[in-house]
């Protein structure tokens, strides 16, 4: 709109000019060089008004010829810039693709067209590493340190080569110099975290977490995270030598984060070694309602020096009423009763959670309740090879590696607060322990098992009907040796070897399936006279004595075998 108003305008002045003159009609007379030249005023206007034009014209016929030469380089400059640019997008799609043959042949390309630029450099640079010529990719991130432009890159560049050589010592320079130029760098601050906790110095690890979060590279709540796991590290480390500046940075750890158990423990032990048990207790209680752990049991459960079992029993109770059902309070109150002989209060306790399968922990625990209580080595050895076969319970869990206590940085990837309290994952496949099988050994109307002789008896298939007994006069017929079990020995009169814990003999009718199928695998037909088979009984777990019953009065053709 403003353009046409404007064209208006100059055409209005134009009209104006064109009748004012030709209302004020007028002659001009030029004499130059003995010519005379006698003309209107008008007619003078458009003469000099079309010199101009030609003038103009002229000087521009002038400069096309004069500039065809430059105009000719320049064309042919922006033809090869645009044939490097399209070798340099083409390079990167090979490289994006891993076809280092068509990057090489491209990059030659790109290097010969626009030499000069940025991205060249860099295109040269990631082929070198896709081909694997480190030598070739680090001259090319050296390049790039000449040019303000590409400086970074290039830093960045050589910090990933030194890595890759194992060389931390320039990977940390590069990784400073980096945050020097540009203090923005995500990268280069992750860098300089991961050295600094790798290097243990976590005073300048915080600072590196708090330039983080200051320039919101990293979450808020994450920040909080991370100080207060450098700051429980700093407490673990100091806590020998200025035990003041570890309680410090402990007490400052758990209010920056309350689940963290290490900090909490260290706290709640330290407070109560200085005699201020009321403040330990209260801290390591909000801690137990947060995370409930082994460590912060221990150290709720210390907290009190001099105290009795009774005493630690009702601390227990106490710490238990804070998470009733967590699997935790059960074993703590169940291993607290074992201490004050409260025994049956211990097996009332464990029965909920062994009805849902044994863990390692609780199989240990019975075991102690079993050699307290009884001291029965036959239970102790069977709630032992539960263990074996049970889950596992908790432990602190980073990048595969399982580990007793925990550490503030993983031992395998250097990462900071990598340990997670949790469940290992199993390796082994184990089926779980029957449910009532574990509960009946917390029944307190199960029978102790008494050492007993475990005796190998012949046993006759309840199928095959017993032979008439031979007549007084016969001699006794020798068992003859079977194929795969040897026929036992003959009965001698002496008193059987008590051992610890040894299972009855079974009933016949109890070894049906096993004697079947020995019998079967030897389909051989019996005759009268043929001695009769040697059945081995299934023996029974050491929980499981099987039913009393009286031993043959005189067996034809048994034999014991003790076990020590």
């Amino acid at each position: 709109m403003v353009r046409v108003l404007v064209y208006l305008a100059v055409f209005a002045c134009l009209a104006f000019g064109a009748v004012w003159l030709a209302d004020r009609p007028g002659e001009v007379s030029v004499l130059w060089q003995g010519y005379r030249i006698e003309t209107s005023v008008a007619l003078a206007a458009i003469g000099v008004v079309a010199l101009a034009f030609l003038v103009l014209l002229a000087w521009a016929v002038l400069r096309f010829v004069f500039g065809l030469p430059s105009a000719f380089s320049l064309s042919s400059r922006a033809r090869r810039r645009a044939r490097g640019f399209e070798a340099v997008s083409r390079g990167m799609v090979a490289i994006g693709a891993g076809d280092p043959i068509a990057a090489g042949r491209y990059t030659g390309e790109a290097r010969r067209f626009v030499p000069g630029e940025p991205l060249t450099l860099l295109l040269e640079a990631q082929t070198a590493q896709l081909s694997g010529d480190r030598a070739q990719a680090e001259a090319a991130f050296k390049a790039m340190l000449e040019k303000s432009e590409t400086r970074v890159l290039g830093l960045r560049g050589l910090f990933v080569e030194a890595k890759r050589r194992g060389d931390v010592t320039a990977a940390r320079a590069f990784a400073d110099d980096a945050v020097r130029r540009s203090p923005s760098l995500a990268w280069a601050n992750d860098a300089l975290l991961d050295f600094h906790t790798q290097a243990g110095d976590w005073q300048a690890a915080r600072t590196a977490v708090e330039r983080r979060a200051a320039l919101r590279l990293a979450d808020k709540a994450e920040a909080r995270r991370q100080r207060a796991v450098l700051l429980a590290a700093e407490a673990l480390q100091a806590r020998e030598h200025e035990p003041e500046k570890a309680l410090a940075a402990a007490l400052e750890a758990v209010k920056l984060a309350p689940a963290l158990t290490p900090a909490a423990a260290l706290a709640g032990r330290m407070l109560a070694e200085r005699g201020d048990v009321r403040k330990a207790s209260k801290l390591l209680e909000a801690a137990w309602k947060d995370a409930p752990h082994p460590d912060i049991a221990a150290a709720y459960l210390d907290a009190r020096p001099g105290d009795s079992a009774l005493d630690r029993l009702n601390r227990a109770t106490t710490l238990t009423k804070l998470r009733p059902s967590d699997p935790e309070s059960v074993l703590v109150l169940a291993g607290a009763a074992i201490q004050a002989r409260e025994f049956q209060k211990a097996r009332e306790t464990l029965k909920p959670l062994l009805a849902g399968g044994a863990s390692v922990r609780a199989c240990l625990l019975m075991v102690e309740l079993e050699d307290a209580e009884h001291g029965a080595a036959g239970r102790v050895r069977e709630w032992l090879a539960r263990a074996t076969r049970a889950p596992r319970d908790a432990a602190w869990v980073a990048d595969g590696l399982v580990s007793d206590h925990w550490m503030p940085v993983s031992p395998i990837t250097g990462r900071l607060d990598a340990f997670v309290w949790t469940v290992p994952p199993a390796t082994l496949g184990s089926r779980a322990q029957a449910a009532d099988d574990v509960l009946a050994d917390l029944d307190d109307s199960t029978k102790l098992i008494e050492a007993k002789a475990e005796s190998v008896t012949t046993i006759e298939p309840a199928a095959v009907a017993p032979p008439p007994p031979p007549p007084p006069s016969a001699p006794k017929e020798e068992p003859r040796p079977e194929p795969v079990a040897p026929a036992a020995p003959p009965v001698q009169k002496e008193e059987p070897k008590p051992v610890e814990a040894v299972a009855e003999p079974a009933k016949p009718a109890e070894s049906k399936p096993a004697e079947t199928k020995l019998v079967e695998s030897k389909p051989a037909p019996r005759e009268a006279g043929s001695p009769k088979p040697v059945i081995f009984p299934v023996s029974h777990a050491p929980d499981d004595p099987g039913p009393e019953e009286e031993p043959p009065p005189e067996p034809k053709k048994s034999g014991f075998r003790l076990f020590g």
